[in-house]
């Protein structure tokens, strides 16, 4: 080798094997300081036992209830590493759906009815996806009635006119087949159904794609005759409670030869099995299914309804059982409670009161012989009517496992699951629309809508404390051949139009417009479901009900107000008691031994004490995980929250906590199958936060005058001398004793790790709280009794909120924190804290207002928590185990968080009762003090080690020759130059330190040689993988920002805008530099240079939409998608309002010095397909740009990213959960979003399997520092590699850490203008930083042999552990990472993927818009002259239909990039005739106006910046405009400017972040005006609830006849008056004679006709910014003008103009 090789395989030696030998002895030495007091010892178990004992699990939840037939109890040894359950981690879908009603036309219905259904399936193609193939798709299917005439006559008779027909997919192998109809016509036989015959579903193979083909079933009919001896009612319900009984009866057998359907086999499964409906269905595209289908073209098939459904799946292996309908549902949406539902429903079934008999054998067919005891359910008797119908509602249909196949299975999807709960309470008791009710309930608790309806208030409250809600977005279309319909979910996360017929047709949607040729002459109405609304069609009478109809009607049925009112216990308003529990001494010492540090008093309990807010922090979390700490850390932090992100969305808290409720009960729970008047008899909680008064009351309870709830106190406590060994066994008494407690009537069970007595404080341990809960309530589950009582827990451990998640999440029902609440009294009676109430720096409050203050700040972080996974009741977030644990083993998992999924291994128990322990005061070296442990701020040498420290960046300076203290403030010039020796130091430095990250336990192992390093690529090729974090301009300071971009811009990299927009200034290359490096158009940057360029590569689009206009859109070379950030995955972006400088707020067009918080990613991103609309949108306006989507990285993303592909995204970015330079809450860095190199390994190998690997890009950020993270990243799949706090540091970031407070020292993350001045760093300093990094990449490639990246992309096989670093910490012993690189596909021969699928480089590729878009590019084709002229006007006019999307977005997009944002003089109108799809006139440009005479969809004028969007009724429309929907959900969303008239209502969420536009729409559904920042809006019919949420400027005006306005408005920022103010008047006067001019509106024109009289009745809202403005507020002014349209008047655009722009253009775009 040359002498440049050999240095640098000295390097490769120093610093790819860390120079770690040192560190071999230092395994937490601390843990022998017990050693006498309590004989807790460190164990000393080989490695090779530790992992064969403690690797992790991910088994069912109630396993010890199943036998083999279906046990999901596995080792990690049986799964791979990506494996969690199913239906979270391998199945994710979403889709389109709708039905057809007509039942007016006869029982047989009309081919009609299947037409259109069919056609309308087709319509909704885009909502649904195709695999790796390209031509199979997800899923399409129908369900319909019977279509008796396409049946042979043989099948039917006088005396069984309606015979069962099963819809069976079977094997396509003949002789399995024959097995498999043998053992059905088995079962039949020994269950009195007569087999009338087989039939051969006729299909055409040709259609299909060859994944599809592959994996297509055999499709057969079966018809049997119901039994003679079935005495059945007039609607056949007993014969269809036998078809279903029966069906499930087969899966048993089927299952018992091996014949059920499996994934590799795929044998059978059983479409559907009814008398009155049937389901044709497969892994088709929609457009397929009737060719598909034979029976589908059949002139005879008939039917009065149908229900078609298309699906989008995020992964891509074909299974044809997974399309849908299901059974008796079509689902679009996810539930994201499903393991808690899963849970509950498992323990529900086994606490059914009446067992099932086991005293008769099964003979071969199935048949039982002898009858059960008395009171014992027969399950052998599935045909009696009595014995049906006790059987589904008294008996445990569960675990019956060698009778009836399990009700609910975690191997099945969350679609599946939700129809078998739905399906068996239709079989019980419920009609279909009341069982809807029960399961996913609307928010009913102060609904203005239901104020005069007390029983539908009344029915929720009843069986929410009976049933947890199945929650998540969901539209549900069902069917039990009876009575069809639809319901939305509580939140409206999903769109559902509708539309009714002169001939009583009824037509619901996911999209309007999928009905082609309906003539609009004929309908009588148009709507839409609301968030938590339901239609009805009784197909039996033909009768039509709304939402209050039905509901109403079913709540009747019983008196459930009353009954509550004499059963019920409520637990109101919570008191606290003011005197000390305990001592300053005695306080600290339990502290102490229950985990607290010094910080969690002086950062949390203070800031949640005094301003009932969880603490705000920054900077990420750079500290150790939990597992590789070498400081005892208490066991929550051993997990990560799981957050929603694409295929569901998170919902706001903070905004929409209207649908959200942490109620809980408390209690034993009564059957929900048999409703009776003892439902109602449980403690009700209105906070699962007890104080001591609250649990004092609960125990009360107990009196039998009260209500005679028995409690039991049952200690957690064990003798500390027994040593660590004996935890397991302090369990498992804990969990014996709990049962018994529970079996002598106790209904309440009170876990408490309470002391009696200091003596007791030092004889005893306690067992974990966290772990004590979770071993109970899985004990119970187990015992089959968990139903009968309430956990509550009454710990010292648990003080932050995502303590308390996690102990609700794991089966308590509520928590009494006694220390927490002792600290808060502490801490007020501190002297500091006195003094600091004296002086101004706290507010005066009182000792009970500080606990009132920390018991809010606890709720409201349980809502922020809940709502991150889309979860909105706190009662389906209990027990829903909605975390990943992060370093516990086996033993752990299995004993106390079964089915909980832990990868990587660690601790046992033994080790967590030594863990434990070693937080007890006896440990410390200071035992009256309470230690810092320095999780959060750093704490030099006592604390916990941080990555990004003060003495790094001081390396890192030292690196690249950067001086802090140079800079124009100081007037110094840096005399520092780059030191290559120094990055050797720097490099050692992280090597060296506190293991940290899961990579720190990983090393190289090469299959090749090394090579000398001139055969290795050049740094240069590199660096063009290098991107940034996306840092957004505002967290930044402008000169931070930019001197970024340029750095990248310089090596060829990839900036990021980050959130927040960009000044147009940017978009122009540097020209201007003098001889000092200084450009007159960029004077606050030093070392620029002519050529170089401020733009960021990747343009940021978030859920705030702040700055993003057209001209942001088409100047970005690749536009971002923030899906989830790593600071706080599930939650949206914060900017306190000190950074919000005058600069700042007119790029993000929002009010200087007003906090900004972005809303979570769910606006227009509900689901997957949504997704694919947004990218689909960016692909219209910006056709070269690539689109990348943000993840973060978490159990599941596998399946996430493999959608995330098929919808067209180009990049995916997997971001670990320890990132973030902004404001975020403090638990959320902490606690929320895993390692990445977790989540890459996942999203690439999912990528692989599924064929889908060359579609995208991968990209990983997080922690990223060195070379040989990039080189880890690499082998793990990434291709790009984004640097977010070291790029920071680069430029001259000293890790101050107050980056939300807007005082950084060096001018970095701060806005002052001072500060500002101080900031040292320069493009040159980041590029050196860069460029070591390339040379160390380059070093570690010639060392490993391999010439470039690309080369080692993606070879994990090329990974190995780490012995050394795998011993050096106790904790790290049980881990096993072998499976994170053994399971990932081996991709070292075929690197195909590593190209686009047209064999080019990925980065010369983007995906493009296909027939979607052809509409687009024909208006674009024929304004071509206008645009390139930039004056003169065009007339256009075109027919539209619901697959013409995005429509006017490339339109705007060619002439944002001639003319930017304002410069176009010209007028394009274009009218369209028809139903728009979504987006329609998505970032509509000044000039740009655009009509539909039609409606339209959702997101209507999504992003509007200027013209005008109008949408109309066709003229021979019947119906009255002004109560039909016209536009969909989320319109004007982010809109900057421009005008949008809507002679119509529209859906939910209408103008949210609205900054500019003016907009005037008769009626809307809820979160009107949400986080509006500007702009004008007139509302002239009602309106949901929730208005104003947010608002922090713009005005309101809503027409309010019927004064139901106030309860509906968020009155937390907005006001509510009268329109008094000559301009307020004349402003809205002048509006609505626009909208009637524009519209043709009657509403309007009957307003304006009585104006005196009618302009009484409107409010007009605001919020405080706006309260001096002249329409809010009398203003004597001369000359006052007022703005009646977004283009009238001229006033500063928010955006910086061009001084060199020629005045006439600003005039003309201000110019109505």
């Amino acid at each position: 080798s040359s002498t440049t090789a050999s240095s640098s395989s000295s390097t490769f030696t120093r610093n790819v094997r860390y120079n770690k030998m040192k560190f071999t002895s230092l395994i937490i030495v601390s843990t022998h300081l017990l050693n006498a007091a309590t004989g807790f010892l460190t164990p000393h178990i080989p490695l090779q036992k530790i992992r064969s004992t403690t690797s992790p699990t991910s088994s069912s939840l109630f396993g010890s209830k199943t036998n083999d037939l279906y046990n999901d109890n596995r080792e990690m040894s049986d799964l791979k590493l990506f494996d969690g359950h199913k239906a979270l981690s391998h199945e994710r879908d979403a889709c389109g759906v709708g039905f057809i009603a007509n039942p007016t036309q006869g029982p047989a219905g009309t081919n009609k009815v299947l037409e259109q259904g069919l056609e309308a399936l087709s319509c909704m193609e885009h909502r649904g996806a195709c695999g790796g193939d390209g031509v199979s798709g997800d899923g399409a299917g129908i369900m319909t009635a019977i279509p008796w005439e396409v049946f042979e006559t043989d099948y039917r008779s006088e005396s069984c006119s309606a015979p069962g027909v099963g819809m069976v997919f079977l094997p396509q192998d003949a002789e399995k087949r024959a097995a498999v109809k043998e053992v059905i016509e088995g079962v039949l036989r020994n269950n009195e159904l007569k087999l009338l015959g087989w039939r051969t579903v006729p299909v055409d193979m040709s259609t299909l794609g060859v994944n599809a083909a592959g994996a297509c079933p055999y499709m057969e009919q079966l018809f049997v005759a119901s039994p003679s001896r079935l005495k059945d009612s007039a609607d056949r319900d007993g014969f269809e409670r036998t078809l279903y009984l029966v069906r499930r009866r087969f899966d048993v057998e089927l299952r018992r030869r091996g014949l059920v359907w499996d994934e590799e086999n795929q044998y059978t499964y059983f479409a559907s099995f009814s008398s009155r409906t049937i389901v044709y269905k497969g892994m088709v595209q929609s457009c397929i299914l009737k060719a598909f289908y034979k029976d589908l073209q059949n002139p005879k098939y008939t039917t009065p309804f149908i229900i078609y459904h298309r699906r989008f799946s995020t992964n891509t292996t074909p299974r044809w059982p997974l399309a849908q309908p299901m059974r008796v549902l079509g689902h679009n949406g996810e539930i994201n409670t499903l393991l808690g539902n899963v849970n509950w429903m498992k323990a529900r079934e086994a606490s059914k009161g009446t067992t099932i008999s086991s005293e008769f054998d099964v003979d071969e067919e199935g048949a039982g012989m002898d009858y059960g005891s008395d009171g014992a359910c027969d399950i052998r008797d599935l045909v009696d009517f009595a014995s049906t119908e006790k059987i589904v509602q008294e008996c445990n249909t569960q675990d019956a496992e060698d009778t009836l196949e399990p009700l609910v299975d975690l191997s099945r999807s969350d679609s599946a699951n939700l129809d078998g709960c739905f399906e068996l309470m239709c079989k019980s008791r419920a009609r279909a629309p009341c069982a809807l009710m029960a399961l996913v309930p609307a928010a009913y608790q102060n609904e203005p809508a239901l104020a005069n309806n007390p029983e539908v208030v009344d029915f929720y409250n009843f069986h929410g404390g009976l049933l947890e809600a199945w929650d998540g977005p969901a539209l549900l279309v069902f069917c039990d051949g009876k009575s069809i319909g639809a319901s939305l979910d509580r939140n409206g996360l999903r769109p559902a139009r509708f539309s009714r017929t002169e001939d009583g047709t009824v037509y619901m949607m996911s999209e309007t417009g999928v009905i082609p040729f309906l003539d609009e002459a004929t309908i009588i109405e148009k709507g839409r479901l609301g968030p938590g609304q339901m239609i009805n069609v009784d197909l039996l009478t033909g009768e039509w009900k709304d939402n209050i109809k039905i509901k109403s009607e079913i709540a009747s049925r019983h008196p459930y107000g009353e009954w509550l009112k004499k059963e019920a216990k409520f637990i109101g308003k919570a008191s606290h008691d003011v005197d000390r529990t305990y001592d300053d001494v005695e306080a600290t010492s339990l502290q102490e031994s229950f985990g607290w540090s010094l910080e969690d008093i002086s950062m949390q309990i203070n800031d949640m004490a005094s301003t009932g807010k969880e603490t705000t922090y920054s900077m990420g979390d750079d500290a150790p995980i939990a597992a590789l700490s070498e400081r005892p850390h208490p066991l929550y932090n051993y997990f990560k929250q799981r957050f929603a992100q694409v295929t569901n969305p998170p919902i706001d808290p903070l905004r929409e906590g209207v649908v959200m409720s942490l109620n809980m009960v408390l209690g034993k729970k009564a059957s929900i199958y048999k409703v009776s008047e003892k439902g109602a008899r449980l403690i009700r909680l209105d906070s699962p936060v007890l104080t001591a008064p609250d649990l004092e009351k609960i125990k009360s309870y107990e009196n039998p005058e009260k209500g005679g709830f028995k409690n039991a106190v049952v200690s957690t406590r064990y003798d500390v001398s027994k040593g660590p060994e004996y935890l397991k066994e302090a369990i498992e008494e804990l969990c014996d004793n709990a049962i018994a407690q529970v079996l002598a009537g106790a209904e309440v069970i009170i876990l408490s790790d309470k002391p009696t007595s200091a003596a007791e404080v030092d004889s005893t341990t306690y067992i974990p709280p966290l772990a004590a809960v979770g071993a109970v309530h899985h004990a119970l589950i187990a015992a089959g009794i968990r139903m009968d009582t309430g956990i509550v827990i009454e710990t010292g451990a648990a003080w932050s909120t995502h303590h308390f998640a996690m102990l609700v999440g794991y089966g308590a029902h509520a928590v009494h924190p006694y220390i927490a609440f002792e600290t808060v009294k502490q801490w007020y009676g501190a002297e500091t804290t006195q003094k600091k109430m004296s002086n101004g720096r706290l507010p005066e409050m009182s000792i009970e207002t500080a606990q009132e203050n920390y018991k809010k700040s606890i709720e409201a972080g349980l809502l922020k928590i809940l709502s991150k996974i889309g979860i909105s009741l706190l009662t389906s977030y209990h027990g829903a185990q909605i975390f990943e644990a992060m370093g516990l083993g086996a033993e752990i998992i299995d004993t106390c968080f079964k089915g909980t999924t832990s990868r990587i291994g660690g601790l046992s128990l033994t080790e967590l009762a030594t863990e434990t322990a070693l937080m007890r005061p006896e440990a410390s070296t200071n035992p009256t003090k309470l230690k810092n442990y320095g999780y959060y701020k750093p704490v030099p040498k006592l604390g916990e080690y941080h990555a990004n420290s003060a003495d790094l960046a001081k390396l890192l300076h030292n690196t690249i020759g950067l001086d802090t203290k140079a800079n124009p403030s100081s007037g110094k010039e840096s005399t520092k130059s780059p030191n290559a020796a120094n990055y050797d130091v720097f490099k050692a430095s992280l090597n060296s330190a506190t293991l940290a990250n899961i990579r720190d336990l990983l090393d190289f192992s090469s299959d090749r040689r090394p090579i000398p390093i001139e055969e290795v690529e050049p740094i240069e090729e590199i660096m063009k993988r290098f991107c940034t974090g996306a840092m957004s301009l505002g967290a930044l300071s402008r000169e931070a920002h930019e001197t970024l971009a340029i750095a990248v811009n310089r090596v060829g990299g990839k900036s990021n805008s980050g959130e927040g927009g960009e000044d147009v200034l940017r978009g122009s290359e540097i020209n201007d530099v003098d001889e000092n490096g200084i450009s007159k158009s960029f004077p606050h940057l030093r070392g620029v240079k002519n050529g170089d360029s401020a733009n960021s590569f990747v343009h940021q689009i978030a859920s705030g939409r702040f700055g993003v206009t057209p001209e942001f859109l088409v100047t970005g070379k690749q536009l971002e998608i923030k899906m989830a950030q790593g600071a706080k995955p599930g939650e949206g972006g914060q900017l306190p309002g000190p950074k919000v400088s005058e600069y700042i707020a007119k790029l993000r067009a929002s009010k200087e010095g007003v906090t900004l918080i972005s809303p979570p990613p769910h606006h227009d991103i509900y689901s997957i397909e949504d997704l694919a609309q947004l990218i689909h949108d960016l692909h219209a306006i910006n056709e070269k740009a690539g689109v990348s989507v943000k993840l973060v990285s978490s159990i599941g993303i596998g399946t996430v990213a493999c959608g995330v592909a098929k919808a067209d995204a180009d990049v995916i970015q997997i971001s670990s959960g320890d990132g973030g330079t902004g404001a975020s809450p403090l638990s959320s860095i902490k606690h929320a979003g895993g390692p990445w190199e977790l989540g890459l390994t996942e999203a690439h190998s999912a990528l692989v399997m599924n064929n889908l690997r060359s579609r995208v890009t991968l990209r990983v950020d997080g922690g990223v520092r060195t070379g040989r993270d990039v080189l880890m990243g690499a082998l793990m799949g990434a291709e790009e590699f984004g640097f977010g706090t070291i790029a920071m540091i680069a430029e001259g970031c000293i890790m101050a850490r107050v980056c939300h407070l807007n005082t950084c020292p060096v001018g970095v993350t701060s806005q002052k203008e001072e500060l500002r001045k101080k900031f040292p760093g320069t493009p040159e300093h980041v590029v050196q930083f860069f460029e070591y990094v390339a040379l160390e990449v380059r070093e570690l490639l010639a060392h490993l042999g391999y010439k470039s990246l690309e080369d080692v992309i993606g070879r994990c096989d090329l990974l190995q552990e780490d012995k050394i670093n795998m011993n050096r910490v106790s904790k790290s012993r049980g881990m096993a990472l072998s499976e994170l690189y053994n399971e990932v596909p081996d991709v070292s021969k075929d690197r195909s993927w590593l190209l686009a699928e047209n064999g080019e480089k990925k980065d010369t590729v983007v995906h493009i818009n296909k027939f979607s878009s052809d509409l687009d590019r024909k208006v674009c084709k024929d304004a071509k002259d206008v645009i390139e002229k930039g004056t003169g006007t065009v007339d256009l006019e075109y027919d539209i239909v619901n697959t013409d999307r995005s429509c006017g977005a490339m339109l705007s997009g060619d002439v944002a990039r001639k003319w930017g944002n304002r410069g176009f003089l010209g007028k394009i109108n274009v009218t369209f005739k028809g139903s728009a799809g979504q987006s329609f006139g998505a970032f509509t440009l000044p000039g740009v106006n655009l009509k539909v005479i039609g409606e339209a969809n959702d997101y209507v004028a999504k992003g509007l910046h200027g013209g005008s969007i109008t949408v109309v009724p066709p003229p021979e429309a019947k119906f009255e405009a002004s109560g039909s929907s016209i536009v969909g959900n989320a319109c004007l969303y982010g809109a900057t400017g421009g005008d949008a008239h809507f002679n119509g209502r529209a859906g939910e969420r209408f103008c949210v972040r609205n900054s500019g536009a003016y907009a005037v729409v008769e009626g809307t559904g809820d979160h009107c005006c949400e986080y509006m920042t500007g702009g004008v809006v007139v509302v002239l019919g009602s309106v949901g609830r929730n208005v104003g949420a947010g608002m922090t400027g713009g005005v309101s005006y809503f027409y309010d006849p019927n004064n139901e306005l106030e309860p509906r408005i968020n009155p937390e920022i907005v006001k509510m008056q009268k329109v008094t103010t000559s301009a307020g008047l004349k402003q809205l006067r002048t509006m609505l004679e626009r909208h009637l001019d524009l519209t043709g509106s009657q509403k309007a024109k009957a307003i304006l006709d009585d104006w005196d009289n009618q302009v009484q009745h409107f409010q007009q809202i605001y919020p405080p910014s706006e309260a001096d403005s002249s329409v809010i507020k009398d203003i004597e002014e001369k000359d006052q003008q007022v703005k009646i349209s977004a283009s009238s008047f001229t006033e500063e655009c928010f955006l910086t103009f061009d001084d060199s722009k020629d005045s006439e253009l600003v005039a003309a775009y201000c110019a109505d």
